[in-house]
């Protein structure tokens, strides 16, 4: 085996594992896994999350960490799904009489609160140096906190408007995998069509040599972060949208874990610098798989989260012994 053969397996061999699990489970369920109801539900479920794996993996490629998308996903849901309630009165300290804000504007505005968030946290850790596990787990903790003091209970009932990127079709494909779609191509593009992508990867392999290159790497992490911050909006968007609700204290939980889990199983390496948004894809189809699966399989909630942490041990410890037989 020469050596493009081998950098072809390393690079493509995640899709292998896919395809295995793929039949796996589907010997497993009798059949069932690959029903047409079942993988469109196994895309619609696991979409939201991947959006925010495609921010996370931003965070991991420049050698950082974002604990905070659930958190905020769930502040957004929240503040979102406030102004565009139907019900005259709700929980919340945010109250439109039951005449909802005009959707686009109400998305617009939820989006600009996730950058502004991403922002402020990620010059926090541009410019004081702060680890960005610690700033990210400060602003989990802030903005799930945040949703909770906006509303003591969900808020229900929102416009169909507010609701159309998570609920809508578009002939027989849900209109959020849709967005999960468009998403995964800005992402790609991002990530290997800009300046700012390579920049990424030039501050998460080696941040001095990139600041000596004459890469802004103050601005750079910011915009990592504040993109990180965008996905975790969008994605509580579209899980009040889905729901047609947002309750501050379930929604979102612990879906940052998932998505971290899916970029470090897609090959997101987190000694920073060294990402393919194509394996991204695949570990967010892997884990929507595990899940899927074990469920269809009636297997405990516990097990099945016993199951995706040694999923990720294995998939750093890989990446480990990698690095280390490269040095």
């Amino acid at each position: 085996m020469n050596a493009k053969q081998k950098q072809f397996i390393s690079q493509n061999g995640i899709w292998g594992v896919l395809i295995v699990l793929v039949i796996l489970v589907t010997i497993l369920t009798g059949g069932k896994f690959i029903k047409p109801a079942n993988i469109e539900t196994l895309f619609t479920n696991e979409s939201i999350k991947g959006i925010m794996a495609f921010g996370v993996m931003m965070a991991i490629l420049s050698k950082g960490i974002d604990l905070n998308p659930g958190s905020l996903a769930a502040l957004v849901a929240v503040i979102g799904a406030s102004m565009c309630t139907m019900n005259e009165t709700t929980a919340s300290i945010i109250q439109n009489g039951g005449k909802p804000m005009p959707a686009i504007v109400a998305i617009v505005i939820c989006l600009a609160l996730g950058c502004i968030s991403g922002a402020i946290f990620g010059s926090i850790i541009a410019f004081t140096k702060m680890p960005a596990f610690i700033a990210t787990l400060g602003a989990q903790l802030m903005c799930r906190a945040a949703s909770k003091i906006i509303t003591t209970a969900p808020v229900s009932n929102l416009s169909d408007g507010f609701r159309f990127l998570g609920k809508a079709k578009v002939g027989p494909i849900p209109m959020i995998v849709i967005v999960f779609i468009v998403m995964y191509i800005i992402s790609a593009i991002l990530l290997t069509q800009t300046r700012w992508g390579k920049s990424v990867y030039a501050v998460g392999g080696n941040d001095q040599a990139a600041r000596v290159a004459g890469i802004n790497v103050e601005k750079t992490l910011i915009l990592v972060y504040v993109w990180c911050s965008f996905c975790a909006a969008l994605g509580g968007i579209l899980l009040a949208g889905r729901t047609g609700s947002a309750d501050p204290s379930t929604y979102g939980l612990n879906y940052e874990l998932d998505a971290i889990a899916a970029a470090t199983v897609g090959g997101t390496s987190h000694t920073g610098g060294v990402c393919r948004i194509s394996g991204v894809l695949a570990g967010i189809l892997i884990l929507g798989v595990v899940n899927n699966g074990l469920v269809m399989l009636g297997v405990n909630d516990n097990y099945t989260n016993i199951i995706k942490g040694l999923i990720i041990i294995v998939s750093v410890a890989l990446d480990m012994r990698k690095n280390t037989k490269k040095v």
